[in-house]
């Protein structure tokens, strides 16, 4: 890819709420399959990865599980208890990701079939900035194309659509590069709309595509063999690094995944982890080797499985969720070759402890696992899978967000805005509060609630809310 100077969008500074007639917008580039780059921009993504226990710099958090170590949050409160309340241009599934007093997600534009890459302050709510970088935000009847969250390292963020767009910012709006996945590898190959969010780790941008090796609806290349695969890139400068083809056994749409790519360190080895298209597999983050593989958690090879749910890791133990009902698995870190014989230490029984779409949670020693269409949310041990307790969660309607652990609590989000308040740990599991966020036209509420430096962030489909 030969990289070209991109101008940059001025910059709108809001002094009121909501008012989106005031956003200076920064208009999609024409997609191509060329790399656009902001040469002077270059070394600010140059540093290692660090983050501190207080930022929330990806959609599962500083620890990649769903959980913070800090405390001070709030146990009951209510939408009128809210710091501020900030309007959304247009809805979006992205779970908000902070760094510092800043705020990112991304967010169809009411107006346009445009998608928003937009940051908020987080000490007032006030939109800083918004630039549209995709024009495509529609793909099937369920959902946008905003539904992948935003992923940063304290000086670029990264935005990612279920269309392909894939782009660079500085904190101050500037668009340091931008580049079409799809342009450059091939039209997704899915049923539904891709939202598989980017990774960053150790200066290393990861996305994932697990798609299905034929087209659908409309949607996959017809030039040339469709393959699943881990892509490296540049944080810097948005070049691949290195491309690697992950192989599958599995059948139409059991290949296709909206997991995210997970870090762990496993026996002193720096691992990444996938899950999807009946499988789990580690591999080397520097050069996308596969180190190991365990499957399946789809024996009977069902065809209409796809995997929502990533991967989560705690006490040296990795746990997966089947889709559909199919139950949890504990599978042992650290292996290599083909450990499907030995690779998993326990799976969960009883109907209630699995998860289709929520991605678990590990916090203070114990997993946390959301069921979120017959709703009960469930305590595991991590390396036995024993069951520590279950509780019924009375709500109205289906869970898709994750649950979010931190200060000895659970917090998630119903689809209507119902908000739940559990207590974590070994004597866990009593309902501590519910409140509703949700208005009466919600009906499709994913984001997860983010916790940031004192404050809990609560997307709904129309509004954010900071919960102190």
């Amino acid at each position: 890819m030969t990289p070209r100077l991109c101008l940059f969008g001025s910059l709108t500074d809001n002094s009121s709420l909501p008012n989106l007639e005031a956003i200076t917008f920064f208009r999609p580039m024409k997609k191509t399959a060329h790399l656009t780059l902001t040469s002077a921009l270059i070394g600010l993504a140059s540093s290692a990865f660090t983050v501190s226990a207080s930022n929330w710099p990806n959609w599962r958090g500083p620890n990649f599980d769903g959980s913070s170590n800090e405390t001070g949050y709030p146990t009951t409160f209510t939408k009128e208890d809210a710091a501020w309340k900030t309007q959304l241009p247009g809805a979006g599934g992205s779970t908000p990701i902070v760094w510092e007093d800043a705020i990112f997600l991304t967010s169809a534009n009411a107006d346009n079939s445009a998608i928003l890459a937009i940051r908020i302050n987080a000490n007032t709510g006030k939109i800083v900035w918004s630039r549209e970088f995709s024009d495509e935000a529609m793909r099937d009847e369920r959902t946008n194309t905003a539904g992948a969250s935003a992923v940063t390292d304290g000086k670029l963020v990264f935005f990612f659509t279920g269309s392909g767009d894939l782009a660079a910012f500085d904190f101050d709006g500037n668009q340091v590069w931008q580049r079409n996945v799809e342009e450059d590898y091939g039209q997704f190959a899915m049923q539904w709309t891709f939202s598989s969010s980017p990774q960053l780790v150790n200066d290393i941008l990861y996305l994932q595509v697990l798609q299905r090796d034929q087209p659908v609806n409309g949607y996959g290349r017809d030039d040339g063999p469709i393959n699943s695969y881990l892509l490296a890139m540049d944080p810097a400068t948005g070049e691949t690094k290195w491309k690697h083809v992950r192989d599958n056994k599995a059948v139409m749409e059991s290949k296709e995944a909206f997991s995210t790519p997970i870090p762990i360190m496993a026996d002193k080895r720096d691992e990444l982890l996938i899950v999807g298209a009946d499988c789990l597999t580690g591999h080397n983050p520097k050069t996308g080797e596969e180190l190991w593989r365990w499957g399946t958690y789809n024996p009977e090879k069902i065809g209409h499985w796809r995997l929502v749910p990533t991967a989560t890791y705690g006490e040296g133990m990795i746990l997966i969720c089947g889709p559909k009902g199919s139950p949890v698995y504990g599978i042992e870190s650290g292996g290599s070759g083909d450990i499907s014989t030995n690779g998993n230490v326990w799976t969960s029984k009883g109907k209630e402890v699995t998860s289709d779409v929520p991605s678990p949670a590990f916090y203070d020693g114990y997993f946390y696992v959301l069921n979120g269409r017959n709703k009960f949310i469930t305590c595991l041990h991590p390396t036995t899978g024993e069951f520590v307790w279950s509780s019924r969660i009375d709500g109205k309607t289906k869970i898709e967000s994750s649950p979010t652990a931190v200060d000895g609590k659970l917090y998630f989000i119903s689809h209507l805005g119902e908000v739940f308040v559990y207590s974590a740990g070994e004597n866990g599991g009593a309902m501590l509060h519910t409140a509703m966020f949700g208005s009466s036209q919600s009906v499709n509420i994913r984001a997860s609630i983010v916790p940031a430096n004192g404050t809990l962030y609560i997307r709904t489909d129309d509004h954010l809310y900071a919960v102190r």
